[in-house]
């Protein structure tokens, strides 16, 4: 009787463990958030929700055009134009047949002018989705090769990682904007009667402001890298098998093309770092090639 081998991993463990720590990082930013507004409010000694509801409602104004818009900025970023179908047939055949198989709805379909393999999604729910792939994907990759890509891209749509990932931008955009007003309502303070304690806090505060909205944004990094390895598994879950996205990550190993032009913002939605830094440091938005082909081979 065969043995399992120990060595596999289940993309459903793969999937349920990557969102686990995406929540563990998440929290660690809200946590950022809480002692940053306390030691604020204790250091300039007034209400600390004031300084809460002014960011709060300049982040949100600022996100809620961001997160309705989410996807004709992206697409008008990297100046996409509509797939039609005549011409991209399997492009749409490929995608619908995947839509069928996961129960989720056709999103939209786009593509770049670019000869970089890549592909993003975007949009703010499965209803209001698209999926923008590169021309360079769609002359370079073979059926088996796209389909293991738009998978991905259709796993970050079921997965609602552009409303997950607003919502991480909202609370690190929160964490920068009380830092730049602590920082610059320093030069406005007043004389007071400050004693040990409330200096002692006050550099505390300046330190946190500084320091808080570094951190935040490597955590945030973190949290992409994570749902990057979430959608590799969950595209593992869609088609049931890892080769096409495996084959798809080598070939863009050995892709020579130019970096892609392309606003840093949106970077973190492509299917690869469209800079190609390739590196596993703290300041990459996606995890090593290497990484995600080795742990795919293992599925």
């Amino acid at each position: 009787m065969a043995t399992k081998d120990p060595e596999r991993i289940s993309f459903y463990n793969q999937i349920a463990s990557n969102k686990r720590k995406s929540i563990f990082l998440i929290a660690i930013v809200f946590l950022v958030l809480i002692v940053l507004v306390a030691v604020i409010g204790i250091a300039l000694q007034f209400d600390i929700f004031f300084i809460l509801i002014i960011a709060t409602i300049i982040s949100i104004v600022y996100v809620w055009i961001g997160y309705y818009s989410s996807d004709k900025i992206a697409l008008a970023s990297v100046n996409a134009k509509p797939a039609e179908i005549r011409e991209y047939k399997q492009f749409h055949d490929l995608v619908e047949g995947l839509c069928l198989a996961s129960g989720l709805p056709k999103p939209k379909l786009y593509v770049m002018d670019d000869q970089n393999i890549n592909a993003f999604a975007s949009g703010r729910d499965p209803k209001h989705a698209v999926i923008c792939v590169t021309k360079g994907a769609l002359e370079k990759l073979d059926k088996q090769e796209l389909e293991g890509v738009l998978s991905h891209e259709l796993s970050h749509i079921a997965n609602y990682d552009i409303r997950f990932m607003t919502l991480v931008a909202v609370l690190v955009g929160m964490i920068a904007i009380i830092s730049e007003i602590f920082l610059r309502s320093l030069w406005f303070k007043g004389d007071r009667d400050d004693n040990k304690a409330g200096i002692i806090f006050l550099i505390i505060g300046i330190a946190l402001a500084i320091l808080a909205p570094i951190v935040v944004q490597l955590v945030q990094l973190a949290i992409s890298r994570k749902r990057e390895y979430t959608a590799d598994a969950s595209a593992v879950k869609f088609i049931r098998s890892p080769t096409g996205l495996i084959k798809a990550l080598k070939k863009i190993k050995t892709d020579h093309s130019p970096p892609s032009k392309v606003n840093k913002a949106v970077a973190p939605l492509f299917f690869g770092d469209p800079f190609k830094r390739n590196l596993d440091n703290l300041m990459s938005t996606h995890p090593p090639l290497e990484k995600r082909i080795a742990i795919l081979e293992r599925m």
